[in-house]
């Protein structure tokens, strides 16, 4: 008889190795998702104990505190109570610490106790604590809290396997049935209260080295310092981007070959007709014009795992919390709209660590500014057929300038954004004091970096098999009939439905120097902005033939001015949202209202955007 499923949560602060103890427990038997009714990441994964028991367990958003002040807080409370819809309650709740740091994890666990849920304590990082001569009394830490308490190195081979004995012996006492429930929302007096009480625990238990060790401070008194460390973020920022283009140039190539192979193939294995055309403009040039962008966009979430991981990004948030505070951002903004990088979407999830409505509103409206890695497949065609590849003072890519430009124009005019919100909406408000843990300086282990990286390259595949596919499927039926009837002249394309739709809102488009084929790309870029490279394959392609699929890039650079390859690069820095971003913000808000300022003010900036850098462009020669 097979053993019934049991239910583990996660719970811990930021920074405290809750996530490298997930991926330890659950390896590659895990999947993201959203709490139901909510936009919050959600990563479940299960394992099994050594007495063979089966065991979900659900990674929590990492909390201070429970009182709920911020949505994190409030689906880490409504999960352990209970409360949260769809969900089942924990047969145990893993308090996940940073043994180097207990002090606010141990006022947190005071809080879980009241719950009366199952608790383990588990000591994450031992291993480092040691080190530094951080020394723990196991035992009398557990008997001072009246729960199990084990140590745990999530990061080494082994290093979870106390954890994994002890689990088994907690569930097989009574896993299903917790203590009396007497929490209560705690006030701030009895805040102090539990802090004081966690502090003279931790006396009790925890013995500290005399001389700590100061490698961390060492390393602050460089990265935090007001001057210099800003110039060691935009280095950091300015690497990046240049990578982008440098390390990723030869795995896209390999991949575009690979693509054009598979097109070569089904031109001259079938015969001409839609079947034929359907497969390779249709399947394989669309769909592969956005797969080629896979290297780049793994470069740039290897950049900010590896800084997540290394413990900088908290040091990056307060480094900028001085130019952000100039723009009426909460400091806590700058990791969501850092997240935003890679999407939007968990760049809004990211801000509900942001307790102020107004300072969490402010971040989701002008986050969507942030240069996604939608945007980088759009930049690469463009900037690879109208910029030199050529190297400035023999070292700086000049392609990888430019990226970094676009990027720059981003954040510029989302900080711009934010001073516009806060003169005419919030001129009143200020916003709170930025307090935030610094953790230690740790090396990035190499296992959550490559889960990290897996788990994110599989969601764009799957959206490139889904949503884009479809796309392509549309744009290709669109382009393909009505067929040119007997004896028309000129491309067969321009008979077709897309040709239609496209001319037909090209005036609107005209002045920003946009033919009718970026017309056709624009529309189902609403649907995921990367469509817009695949459906200019798909058109291009029908109209060009076999030669066009396989150099896009080469047949936009004949078919487009300088001055329009610009205006689109200048469009797609502001463009509106994809549909799903829309409607997370609507969710996020809980207002349709500030998804449609969302998707108008990002609409008449690009417009105005483009309108103007095609002008001038115009204007120095480039038309």
């Amino acid at each position: 008889m097979e053993s019934p499923l049991l239910h583990l949560a996660l719970v811990g602060t930021p920074n405290s190795g809750k996530t490298a103890l997930f991926n330890a427990l659950t390896g590659s038997r895990q999947k993201v998702a959203n709490y139901p009714g909510v936009t919050v990441e959600r990563k479940e994964g299960s394992f099994v104990t050594p007495s063979g028991r089966q065991v979900s367990l659900v990674d929590l958003p990492g909390t201070y505190s429970l009182r709920g002040r911020s949505p994190d807080e409030e689906i880490t409370r409504d999960f352990v109570l209970g409360r949260a819809k769809g969900e089942v309650l924990p047969d145990l709740v893993l308090c996940v610490a940073d043994s180097t740091n207990l002090r606010l994890t141990i006022r947190l666990l005071l809080e879980l106790k009241r719950t009366g849920r199952p608790l383990v304590l588990v000591l994450n990082m031992f291993d480092i604590a040691k080190r530094r001569g951080v020394s723990v009394d196991v035992a009398r830490l557990s008997d001072a809290l009246g729960m199990p308490v084990v140590t745990s190195i999530a990061v080494r081979k082994g290093g979870t396997a106390d954890l994994l004995r002890l689990t088994d012996e907690v569930l097989a006492q009574s896993p299903s049935s917790p203590r009396d429930n007497l929490w209560h929302p705690l006030t701030a007096a009895e805040l102090r209260t539990t802090q004081r009480e966690a502090d003279g625990i931790i006396a009790a238990t925890v013995s500290l080295p005399e001389r700590p060790d100061t490698w961390t401070a060492r390393i602050d008194a460089v990265v935090l310092h007001p001057v210099g460390g800003l110039l060691i973020l935009l280095v950091l920022l300015f690497v990046m981007f240049q990578a982008v283009f440098a390390w990723a140039q030869p795995l896209m190539e390999l991949l575009s070959s690979g693509f054009d192979a598979a097109g070569d193939f089904v031109h001259d294995s079938l015969p001409a007709g839609l079947l034929q055309s359907f497969l390779q403009n249709g399947v394989i040039s669309g769909v592969g014009s956005v797969v080629v962008f896979l290297p780049q966009i793994i470069i740039i979430f290897l950049f900010i795992l590896l800084l997540e991981d290394f413990g900088y990004m908290a040091r990056a948030a307060f480094l900028m919390d001085r130019i952000m505070g100039g723009a009426g951002l909460h400091g806590r903004a700058f990791i969501p709209l850092l997240s935003s990088f890679a999407c939007a979407i968990p760049g809004f999830m990211a801000t509900r660590v942001i307790d102020n409505r107004r300072d969490r509103l402010t971040t989701i409206l002008i986050a969507p500014l942030m240069t996604c890695s939608a945007r980088i497949p759009v930049y690469t065609l463009i900037i690879s057929a109208f910029i030199p590849s050529e190297l400035i003072w023999g070292w700086i890519n000049l392609q990888g300038l430019v990226m970094f430009g676009l990027y720059a124009a981003g954040i510029v005019s989302a900080l711009g954004m934010s001073f516009l919100i806060k003169f005419f909406m919030w001129r009143d408000y200020q916003p709170a004091p930025f307090m935030l843990e610094l953790p230690d300086y740790k090396m990035p282990r190499v296992r959550s970096i490559a889960i990290g990286i897996y788990t994110r390259a599989k969601m764009f595949l799957q959206r490139a098999g889904t949503t884009i596919f479809a796309m392509m499927v549309l744009i290709w039926f669109l382009a393909s009939f009505p067929q040119a009837p007997a004896g028309a002249e000129g491309p067969a394309i321009n008979y077709s439905l897309a040709a239609m739709i496209g001319k037909a809102i090209a005036p609107l488009l005209a002045p920003l120097g946009f033919n009718w084929q970026i017309a056709v790309a624009l529309i189902p870029g609403m649907a995921a902005r990367e469509v817009a490279v695949a459906a200019l394959g798909t058109v291009y392609a029908i109209e060009g033939g076999k030669e066009a699929a396989a150099q896009i890039g080469q047949v936009l650079a004949t078919k487009w001015s300088v001055a329009t390859a610009l205006s689109l690069l200048a469009w797609y820095i502001f463009a509106p949202q994809c549909a799903s971003t829309l409607a997370v913000i609507r969710r996020e808000t809980g207002s349709t209202g500030w998804m449609a300022v969302t998707f108008g003010y990002m609409l008449a900036l690009a417009y105005l955007a483009s309108l103007a850098t095609y002008h001038i462009a115009v204007a120095f020669g480039a038309g």
